[in-house]
Formats: C-alpha cells, structure tokens, sequence
C-alpha cells in the first residue's frame, strides 16, 4: 500500500514507496530523508523538544548476539544529571531536560537496529539485549552513583519487567505506561485462532499472516495526531508477523502469572478507555506486586498512546506527573545516599 503524506514532496514520497524496510538498509535510508519533515510535525512534544536546552548523542554498537544496534542519549545541556532513565520504549527529551540522562536502543528488528523488520524470534533475547546495553550505560563512572529507573511503554512495559524479574535489586524503580502485561480481548485472536497461529507459526514464523486492526485508530484519541501517526515513516505498520505474535502472547501470559514478583518502586499510568492493553490489568499490577512504594494513575477517556495520541492537555500532564514522580524518588535517594 502507498504512503500519501500531506506536504511532502513527490520524491520523497516516490522514496518511501519504493525502498524495502523489511532489512536495515532502507529504514536507515528513509530515516535519513525524512528528518526534516519529522522535525516539522506539528505535535506538543515535538514543540516541547525544540525549546528544551538537551544534548543528545546517537551511536551504533554490536551487541553480543552480533547485532548492530542503534542507540541514543538524551543529557540536559546546562545541569548535572539527577538519574539515569533507561528507556524500553518512550518519550525522551522532554524528561531529560528536567535534568535526567535518558538512554535508549532500537531493538533488533526495528527502528535503526539490524534484523527483519518487525520480527522478534525470542523476546528473552530482546530482554537481554537491553540488559546488555543498560549494564555498560551504568557501569560509566560517570553514572555509577546515580539511581536508574527503567521506562517502557506498551511492548516496552513487558521488556521492562522482564528486565527487572532477571535483575530485581539492580533499579531503582520503573515507570510503565499502558504496560502491556495481557493483550487487551479486543486485539487478541480468539482460542481456536490462536492455536491455529500457534501450529502455522511453527513453520512460517517471519509471515505476516496474523489479523489485525488498525493501531494507529485504536491507540490515538486526537484525530490530528492520527494523522501525524503516518509520519513515523519507519515504524512496523504491517501485519504482525506469526512468530512475533506468539512471542507477545506468550510473554503476556507469563507476566500476567508473576506479577506478585514486582518488587521495585513502580509508577504505572494507563487510559482507562485504552483497548490495545488492557487497563484492568494495570490495576492487577499495582495490587498485586509486593511493592511497598507503587501508585497507579489513570486517565479519564484516554487511550493506549498516552504520549504519542492524546490531546495536548493530557500529554502535558502524563509528562508532568513522570517528571514529579522522579524528582520525588531521585532527591530522596541523592540526600540518603
């Protein structure tokens, strides 16, 4: 299907609809042409980053699987660093110019790291990926003192507790937004469907046979940023792929047991009119895990991208309540240690 994208030109576009995104290659090729245009997006936070006095850095390293894996930082330019927030998936600059260091990678398979576009053989290995590169960010000198606080949202919640199961005494809190701990049962195939996947999955793993609704549809609640949804030009928007779409089912489904396991500092924030995770699920998890200090905040009519597809008053206020939830932690922490 082609992209029409209002305001770019006919030779991007010509681009984008004639470069594969299924390899590396091409995501790091029509990244590099439409930079100009996603710098132009008329979005809050886009706004918000252009004013914000935040260094950032990017840089590719390969991982020990041999992977070479896109990975960004986000410092604030003109203060020392408070906490290092180690990002599963999320929103960055603007947290980091309220004084944190934010650090993030693509996975492999998507974005600007190597692998086929979309496909996760082993969500276990992308969970020890991102333990790999977060244990070198907070072995720095630099960082070591400082307390670390993982961040995901969506796909990136599941990543981030699975990180802290591996490693459950090594942050010093998480913060999840629409976490997804179960697929909601209006996205999730129904039991005779998933035991088919299951079967064909086991042959045909990268297809992109699984049925799907429009995300960006579900997800988004501002119907301008629906629109500007389209100008993430290298984001996966096929059909998942078989084994991707087993890897996430079981994955929820082995979260959705361990969640008395959760035993770090917790921030959880979800839509209560989100259909993609399930929001009752959130509320399992904030009642369910045996952390002492966890506090679970929901938003009236908000959907699943809390960040991304909101309107601007709950966008700004999800970010306020991050940034207050860390500065109440992170300065408790610095005076005691």
């Amino acid at each position: 299907m082609k992209s029409k994208l209002e305001g770019v030109d006919e030779s991007l576009l010509r681009l984008l609809n004639t470069t594969s995104l299924e390899e590396v290659a091409g995501r790091r090729r029509i990244r590099e042409a439409f930079k100009e245009v996603q710098l132009g997006i008329d979005h809050c936070l886009f706004k918000a980053s252009q004013a914000a006095a935040v260094k950032t850095e990017e840089w590719y390293e390969v991982n020990s699987r041999g992977l070479e894996i896109f990975c960004k930082s986000w410092l604030p330019e003109n203060a020392s660093v408070k906490a290092i927030i180690c990002f599963c998936h999320g929103t960055a600059r603007k947290i980091a110019s309220s004084g944190y260091g934010v650090f993030a990678m693509d996975y492999p398979g998507f974005g600007l790291s190597e692998g086929l576009h979309g496909y996760i053989p082993s969500f276990d290995s992308i969970v020890n990926d991102v333990i790999e590169h977060f244990s070198k960010i907070k072995e720095n000198p630099e960082y070591q003192s400082l307390p670390s606080y993982l961040f995901g949202q969506s796909m990136g919640g599941a990543v981030a507790l699975n990180v802290h199961f591996k490693q459950p005494n090594a942050w010093s809190g998480a913060i999840l937004l629409a976490p997804m701990c179960k697929i909601a049962d209006d996205v999730e195939p129904s039991w005779i469907l998933k035991q088919i996947l299951i079967g064909v999955a086991k042959i045909l793993p990268k297809s992109k046979l699984v049925p799907d609704r429009d995300l960006a549809e579900m997800a988004f609640r501002d119907p301008k940023k629906i629109k500007m949804a389209a100008y993430n030009v290298i984001a996966y928007k096929d059909k998942p792929r078989l084994g991707t779409a087993l890897e996430l089912l079981n994955t929820t489904d082995e979260i959705d047991k361990r969640l008395e396991n959760v035993s770090l500092p917790l921030l959880i924030l979800h839509g209560e009119a989100d259909i993609v995770t399930d929001p009752s699920v959130s509320k399992a998890l904030y009642e369910k895990a045996k952390s002492s200090d966890k506090k679970l905040l929901l938003y009236k009519d908000a959907r699943h991208a809390l960040l991304e597809g909101e309107y601007d008053d709950i966008i700004l206020q999800v970010l306020e309540d991050i940034v207050s939830w860390l500065d109440e932690h992170s300065s408790d922490r610095i005076t005691s240690s």
